[in-house]
């Protein structure tokens, strides 16, 4: 199983949010970070490989599909959208119960976790109830 995260959009390195350019006559004051909307964030993940339990995954177009699967998660607008796919396949599913309400990226990273783990277990899983907190 292999697994690949890309970035968040709109954070800066330090995952605070964008530096705003120094205002003239404030050197040495330090950059002023604009407050994070979490609407301009997101972040994804993707799980390869994942050999899926009896019953695999269900699926809103399909049904249920089983065997080798990868799941992906994108988390835009404070929900975690969640899709699988054969593994190597072109054509995405979205998983039933998608998409999930994730406030914040942790959050986000706890439901794709917990896709994957579904995955794994089979029994026709859907998408996971959203974190408590």
């Amino acid at each position: 199983m292999t697994e690949q995260q890309q970035g968040t959009a709109g954070r800066g390195a330090a995952g605070q949010g964008p530096a705003a350019p120094e205002p003239a006559g404030t050197r040495g004051a330090g950059p002023v970070d604009p407050p994070v909307d979490p609407r301009a964030s997101w972040a994804t993940w993707t799980t390869q490989s994942i050999i899926s339990g009896p019953g695999g995954v269900t699926t809103t177009e399909v049904g249920p599909i089983s065997g080798d699967l990868t799941v992906h998660t994108t988390w835009v607008d404070g929900e975690a959208r969640l899709t699988v796919q054969y593994t190597g396949a072109l054509d995405w599913y979205s998983v039933a119960g998608s998409p999930v309400p994730a406030s914040d990226e942790a959050a986000a990273r706890a439901v794709h976790q917990a896709m994957v783990n579904g995955v794994k277990s089979g029994r026709g899983a859907g998408a996971p109830s959203p974190p408590a907190g």
